[in-house]
């Protein structure tokens, strides 16, 4: 799996876009590229290379701590928070199992609705 398929995939979902705020130079060797919400720009996945291509993922906490211990490629975010976030090296997780966890991720990081079902930042 690519950068480029990974940032393919995050567009399906919906009001998901990307974004570059680290760097000048979007795609360049080393830009993190920032998949967001459109309602509440929240970032649902941090996509980069360091010694291979990584991906930073919210997860509920019981869930990320067990999948660090299942998983060689599954670590505590660096330079995030460590409870909720997991780095993840492409090469060593499942595409199945890197699908799965955007998913959670885009789901823990979605706009909240509010009481007359509109969504909230």
């Amino acid at each position: 799996m690519t950068r480029q398929d990974i940032i393919d995939y995050c567009l399906t979902y919906p009001d998901a876009y990307e974004d570059y705020p680290f760097d000048e130079l979007p795609k360049q060797a080393g830009a993190w590229t920032v998949m967001r919400h459109r309602g509440n720009k929240k970032s649902f996945a941090l996509i980069f290379e360091r010694d291979g291509l990584c991906v930073n993922l919210k997860c509920e906490p019981l869930r990320a701590d067990l999948l660090r211990q299942l998983y060689e490629g599954i670590s505590p975010t660096y330079h995030m928070n460590k409870v909720h976030w997991n780095t993840l090296r492409a090469e060593l997780v499942p595409a199945e199992l890197l699908h799965e966890l955007i998913e959670h991720s885009y789901s823990l990081t979605m706009p909240k609705k509010g009481k007359a079902g509109k969504q909230q930042p």
